[in-house]
């Protein structure tokens, strides 16, 4: 069965591929080959006559195998038969049925009664509780004529003489072994509370007795924080670098974008300070409990910012702007959120062509990197990704 629904998902596939190529012309006519602009515009015509969206990931997950070897979720199916002209993934299989196959409309679970088994199983099988308890009971009641009889046969002396022995034995002997008992019970609980409180001060005791110490980046030439995502590299001598990323959340309070808090007991910090749209910066401080509060300027990477404003902005003078700034040799690259597709290189035209084509695609762009030649200023790398929109999930 699972094979008949691969081979009817590799019909809708073609299918898909056929309407598509009605009023569009992509790179290659097979739909496996396609990647890059070819799959932006396939979704934005997917938006358009599905009123649906599948990401980029599950493009290259379920089109770029043939054949495939696994189906993708039901909605999706759905999705792409009705782009293809269909009602549902139910209603494009009624329409392709092989020889011999048959669909059933309807299809109901086994019902499966546990507790009245359980219930019916308890009551077969009492607990014979009340016999237990019954023969202690029995015991307990010839125990105490026998008790009483022995106690008759003891002469009142003796039997005085013997209770205050008895006594004064069971107040000596006793409450020495209780104590001794309480004394190992509560030492080794002692002993643990202790262990436990030095393991608790070695691990936090940066936490502990640390300082904490706030910097705030803001822009050098507008002095206002730093909105953009801020790659922190704490570094120490002799240690791998501790990487911290700040402004990477969408609802961040305002008191907290470009704040970067960090706890230590050192007296000097060294840190490598990287922002898409700010150059590069190492930045040293001296530390002093006294002073946790800094302020941290930033410089603007001119070239950066323009090429991001001209990538997303103002569509009509773009392509002659971005024309002017990047180099004819620049290198440059689109990364995928995919395992198998993570990187793609484009040209200098075909990256101004997709950064000029009116998309809703565009509103996701995000510059990751860039480079500049210090000798003719224009840009040499440019290294950026279209972020996933996948709405229908």
């Amino acid at each position: 069965m699972a094979d008949l629904e691969l081979l009817h998902f590799e019909q809708l596939k073609a299918e898909v591929q056929t309407e598509y190529l009605k009023n569009h012309h992509p790179s290659y006519d097979d739909i496996s080959k396609w990647k890059g602009i070819d799959i932006i515009y396939f979704q934005e015509d997917l938006r358009k006559k599905a009123k649906g969206n599948i990401s980029e990931k599950s493009f290259y997950t379920y089109f770029k195998t043939v054949p495939s070897t696994k189906l993708p979720r039901i909605d999706m199916l759905n999705l792409l038969a009705i782009y293809a002209g269909y009602q549902s993934w139910y209603d494009f299989k009624k329409n392709h049925l092989f020889a011999n196959e048959f669909i059933s409309e309807t299809e109901k679970p086994s019902e499966i009664v546990v507790a009245d088994e359980e219930k019916s199983s308890t009551q077969a099988n009492p607990i014979p509780l009340d016999s237990n308890f019954n023969n202690k009971k029995e015991i307990l009641v010839e125990e105490n004529p026998l008790e009483k009889t022995v106690l008759q046969e003891i002469s009142t002396d003796n039997q005085s003489n013997k209770t205050i022995q008895g006594n004064t034995q069971e107040q000596l002997f006793v409450p020495k072994n209780y104590w001794i008992s309480l004394l190992k019970q509560y030492f080794w609980l002692l002993s643990s509370g202790v262990l436990l409180a030095m393991v608790l001060v070695l691990v936090f005791w940066q936490r502990i007795f640390a300082t904490d110490y706030k910097f705030t980046f803001i822009d050098a030439d507008r002095n206002t924080k730093i909105k953009d995502i801020i790659e922190i590299r704490v570094l120490k001598e002799n240690e791998t670098p501790i990487r911290y990323i700040i402004n990477s959340g969408k609802d961040i309070d305002e008191d907290e974008l470009g704040v970067f808090r960090y706890p230590t007991q050192s007296k000097t910090l060294a840190m490598e300070v990287n922002s898409p749209f700010y150059k590069k910066d190492t930045i040293y401080r001296n530390l002093d409990p006294a002073r946790t509060n800094e302020t941290i300027e930033l410089e603007p990477d001119v070239y950066t910012q323009a090429l991001y404003y001209y990538s997303t902005n103002d569509i009509t003078k773009k392509r002659e702007e971005l024309d002017k700034i990047i180099s004819n040799n620049a290198l440059i690259y689109q990364v995928y959120d995919n395992e198998s597709y993570g990187l793609e290189t484009l040209d200098k035209q075909k990256y101004i062509g997709l950064v000029t084509t009116p998309t809703t695609s565009l509103k996701n762009f995000k510059m990751i990197e860039t480079k500049v030649n210090p000798v003719t200023k224009k840009i040499v790398l440019i290294k950026f990704k279209i972020q996933p929109d996948e709405t229908n999930k």
